[in-house]
């Protein structure tokens, strides 16, 4: 866990939530799935003006109307509840009513016009005899509202199909303009800024897309549990704020930088400043994107003012570079570690070595691990000293507040490349993992100085460092930081093993086959002009599974 003291902002407590529903009504079209929507009062505490789904806070009525509601015999009583609460808020807002008389039939327009939109809820349906549909209505996702946003809500998204019979009327008080639409055209309308919806309701009409019918929604439903949670995060993107959720990229960064939720943090990549993560890690991306480097590699310097700076990864032969790196440590780096000796990592070293020491200060050792004869030419790397596997580097000042320290343990991580380390923030949990996770890609595992096997055990030690120092952080020599690190190398080994389940069938197929043969076959989900690259870990899965015998399984 991170130490509160070296977060970059103020600690301080989100708003309380507020329990809430929200319904997704769904009509069958020709032309797809249209979903009923509404404008919200321009007024409005939350929202103002935004189309959204009927929905609202949840009220004690709301809890004790179980007996007069259908129910589904997994159907929680919360799942019951916040059933109810989307019936009675469609009821009032749009004047639709999901509810059945005694012989099973839909309310009708008739028996709606005789309710009271403003008057109690269930006590109307009871008195009318109405059976409310609560087992007609399904938990589709679960949101909860942004830590940054004044007002919050912890709101089910549930799905229902549309009484038939019944048309929307707004109660032009809190709702206006019902209109159905189909979740592409309103995603198209808000993208040429005519239909405003905020980013629960994008993220939700994204996904309701690729559903073909209603039936197939409610069918997705049926196991009881939403299909995503999620609370987002916003940071900066060329100058304004943007909103991830937990599946993308930048989430990880924002809980790192910003945990309460402050939106402060800028995710734009650029290469001219060093980026505070928190105030003892910095990171420097150095001016080398592509295909292999993303927006660049990362270059992270670990330590303060009073301490002076660790540098990891100080990159490709970039002058530049390497003085923004030198004086964004303010001159003082007391150690340079290169993960490993790939040429977009260890070139930078000895320049970066040479400009400390015209500096003034005193030389920083070169730490890693020595290049093997498997390497590349241009992976040739030897460092001043090499790491032993568990040692730990310290940098430690005493100040009037008492002693401060940042520790870095050393973890040997063969896989991508035979020489291959990862190091271990301990005051922090952080985890600094070179090439071996990335954010947004998988790595490259390229024999014969990469191997699978060892790359795939090196995962299982990463988790149990997780366990064992408390990572929750990982920070990539390229992309943004990633969250939930244990749960992160779990997805990457389960895709790693998915796609050598993969080669193993198609070499099964196609015995006789080679890489070229079996790279389009084993990599069909990946764009073919990755094909090349792709055959290098293709290879290395080969190498794993002749090893292992597997074909003959």
């Amino acid at each position: 866990m991170v130490r509160p003291s070296q977060l970059l902002y103020p600690q301080r407590d989100p708003v309380a939530l507020r329990p809430a529903a929200t319904v997704l009504l769904l009509r069958d079209t020709a032309n797809g799935i249209e979903v009923l929507m509404t404008r919200r009062s321009m007024s409005a505490s939350f929202a103002p003006g935004a189309y959204v789904f009927p929905g609202g806070g949840i009220d004690a009525a709301d809890a004790s109307a179980h007996a007069q509601s259908t129910r589904r015999a997994t159907q929680s009583d919360l799942h019951l509840t916040q059933a109810i609460a989307a019936i009675r808020e469609s009821f009032e807002e749009l004047g639709v009513l999901l509810a059945r008389h005694a012989d099973g039939s839909h309310a009708t327009t008739s028996d709606i016009a005789t309710l009271d939109r403003k008057a109690p809820f269930a006590a109307q349906c009871r008195e009318r005899k109405l059976t409310l549909a609560g087992d007609e209505v399904f938990v589709l996702a679960h949101w909860i509202t942004d830590r940054d946003l004044p007002r919050r809500f912890d709101v089910p998204f549930l799905v229902a199909r549309m009484p038939e019979g019944q048309e929307p009327v707004a109660d032009e008080a809190e709702q206006f303009e019902p209109i159905w639409v189909r979740p592409a055209d309103a995603l198209a309308r808000h993208a040429a800024h005519d239909f405003f919806i905020i980013f629960p309701t994008i993220r939700t009409l994204q996904r309701l897309q690729a559903y073909t019918s209603v039936d197939a929604v409610l069918q997705a439903c049926a196991s009881e549990q939403p299909l995503w949670t999620s609370c987002p995060r916003a940071g900066l993107l060329a100058g304004k704020d943007a909103r991830y959720m937990e599946h993308e990229a930048p989430f990880g960064e924002l809980a790192l930088t910003c945990p309460d939720g402050q939106i402060l943090h800028k995710l734009d990549w650029q290469t001219e400043q060093a980026v505070a993560l928190l105030k003892n890690v910095m990171r420097l991306t150095a001016p080398n994107p592509g295909v292999m480097t993303g927006p660049g590699t990362n270059s992270y310097l670990v330590g303060d003012a009073g301490t002076g700076y660790i540098a990891i990864d100080p990159g490709p032969l970039d002058r530049d570079h390497l003085a923004r790196l030198h004086a964004a440590a303010g001159g003082d780096i007391r150690m340079i570690v290169c993960t490993h000796s790939h040429p977009d990592h260890s070139p930078g070293a000895k320049p970066l070595q040479a400009l400390c020491e015209a500096g003034g200060k005193a030389r920083p050792p070169i730490l890693g691990l020595p290049s093997q004869a498997t390497a590349r030419a241009d992976s040739a790397f030897t460092p001043d000293r090499a790491l032993q596997n568990q040692e730990l580097l310290a940098l430690v000042s005493k100040g009037p507040e008492g002693e401060t320290t940042h520790t870095l343990k050393v973890m040997h991580t063969p896989g991508h490349a035979a020489n291959h380390l990862c190091l271990v923030l301990l005051e922090d949990g952080l985890l600094f993992s070179g090439d071996h996770i990335l954010n947004g890609s998988t790595t490259i595992v390229n024999p014969p100085d990469g191997a699978m096997t060892a790359y795939l055990d090196s995962l299982d030690n990463l988790s149990a460092a997780c366990d064992a120092h408390g990572i929750d952080f990982i920070l990539p020599a390229h992309g943004y930081v990633l969250g939930e690190a244990k749960a992160a190398i779990a997805q990457l080994k389960n895709h790693r093993l998915k796609r050598e389940a993969k080669v193993l069938a198609v070499m099964q197929a196609n015995p006789q086959g080679t890489l070229d043969d079996w790279v389009p076959l084993a990599y069909d989900d990946v764009h073919e002009r990755i094909w090349p690259i792709a055959k290098r870990s293709l290879l290395a899965h080969v190498e794993r599974i002749q090893a292992l015998n597997m074909t003959s399984s």
